[in-house]
């Protein structure tokens, strides 16, 4: 938080806590307007090196869409949670591919499943459903498009 706080400013994140119940791993909470920023300096910073993206994944909360992402340094032996809320309606956020090659696949999967647009994304189309499904099979309130398939 210290190292974050003093290159990017006291604005960038909504919250930060230490997850008890996922192995004590610190977890940042980013404004989605933020959110590539800090990922870019917990990528860059030499203090901090999150080199590796183990997870990314997204979740509907009926209240809000939220990105989870997993990051870990090799050199600091250490896991960071990075996550972002986002707008139901529009779900719109930028993509870690440009950081990370491993988010290229778990981000298409968020937009196949969820709906959640990926800005940057070099190939944002669906991964596991075909091209002329109907709807979003993740979201809390989806309906399927025919009811006898």
């Amino acid at each position: 938080m210290k190292v974050i706080t003093e290159h990017l400013g006291e604005g960038v994140l909504e919250d930060s806590y230490i997850n008890t119940l996922s192995k004590d791993v610190p977890t940042l909470v980013a404004k989605p307007d933020t959110y590539y920023k800090v990922a870019q300096f917990l990528k860059y910073n030499e203090q901090l090196g999150f080199d590796y993206l183990s997870e990314l994944h997204g979740t509907d909360f009926q209240t809000h869409m939220e990105i989870y992402v997993h990051l870990f340094s090799y050199k600091n032996r250490q896991s960071v949670a990075l996550k972002v809320k986002l707008d139901r309606d529009v779900p719109i956020t930028a993509s870690l591919q440009p950081l990370w090659e491993g988010a290229n696949w778990p981000e298409r999967e968020a937009y196949d499943l969820l709906g959640i647009k990926f800005e940057g994304h070099p190939n944002l189309t669906r991964i596991l459903l075909p091209d002329d499904w109907v709807g979003y099979p993740l979201r809390k309130d989806y309906e399927p498009y025919d009811v006898e398939v």
